[in-house]
């Protein structure tokens, strides 16, 4: 059973410094595990291990882009020469670039796989072989309500997402039989300094499209994380709006789609 509560658990978390990455190492940290946090901005990476170590957690930090694998690397091998061996890993790092596939360009494309997808594989490389050799341990990857179902505006961030989800549920088949929990979350929009900056280049159409529809709290995604974590569940659905549509999938796309095609009409037609 991977430890969550106790001294003696590790977690690893990339972009650790705000959002859900913190809300979740904030958590674990209440249950006891020590925390290391990685995000590319030291010094509010420095402001959240403060905060957490003033409440009496044990944190390490390395201020490391998630897309160079070879300082990842480094950071999270540091980590375990201090800390001990990662018994979870939180892959949280992201960045969402949302805007109009043609006006979009291909270096907005090449960042969002770099980082979204690239920087969780990297993550998992670097614990995954100890983890497997222990027998134990669990891996969660932050994927997206858009590896659900593609969403308007999304061209560049949805296939990376979905590319997160592709590995994680390839993983979990490969890790199990050893051990290793895996774990894939796919939370809608959240309260976050993401989503703030997200919102700056979000198309009116998108914007349309979800209406009045309230982000959920980082601290609702990290409880979601913690306990798929202890009933060891392999898809995490923080939003029971998401659940209904991954289960029902084929059968409400269809619905799904039609609604976003009136409501880009209708947007478009008021213009």
């Amino acid at each position: 059973m991977t430890k969550v509560r106790g001294a003696q658990a590790h977690a690893v978390v990339t972009g650790g410094s705000s959002g859900i990455g913190l809300a979740t190492a904030r958590l674990l940290a209440s249950k006891g595990a020590s925390v290391s946090l990685i995000a590319r901005g030291g010094e509010r990476l420095e402001e959240a291990a403060a905060g957490l170590r003033a409440s009496g957690a044990v944190v390490r930090t390395a201020a490391v882009d998630v897309s160079d694998q070879a300082a990842l690397t480094a950071a999270i091998d540091g980590f375990v020469a201090e800390g001990g061996p990662c018994d979870i890993l939180i892959t949280a790092a992201g960045l969402a670039r949302p805007g109009h596939f043609l006006e979009l360009s291909d270096e907005v494309f090449r960042s969002m796989i770099e980082v979204d997808y690239f920087g969780t594989l990297h993550a998992i490389r670097a614990v995954a072989p100890g983890m497997v050799e222990r027998g134990n341990g669990a891996i969660v990857a932050i994927s997206s309500a858009t590896a659900v179902l593609g969403f308007f505006g999304y061209t560049a961030y949805a296939p990376a997402k979905f590319a997160v989800r592709g590995l994680m549920e390839a993983l979990r088949s490969e890790l199990k039989p050893a051990g290793v929990h895996v774990g894939c979350v796919f939370p809608p929009d959240v309260d976050t300094p993401q989503l703030a900056e997200e919102n700056l280049y979000k198309p009116a159409e998108t914007a349309a499209i979800s209406g009045a529809i309230k982000p959920i709290t980082a601290d609702k995604v990290a409880a979601t994380i913690v306990r798929s974590i202890e009933r060891r569940r392999f898809a995490v659905y923080p939003d029971p709006g998401i659940a209904v549509l991954a289960g029902l999938g084929p059968l409400l796309a269809p619905l799904v789609r039609r609604f976003v095609d009136r409501r880009v009409r209708r947007y478009r037609a008021t213009r």
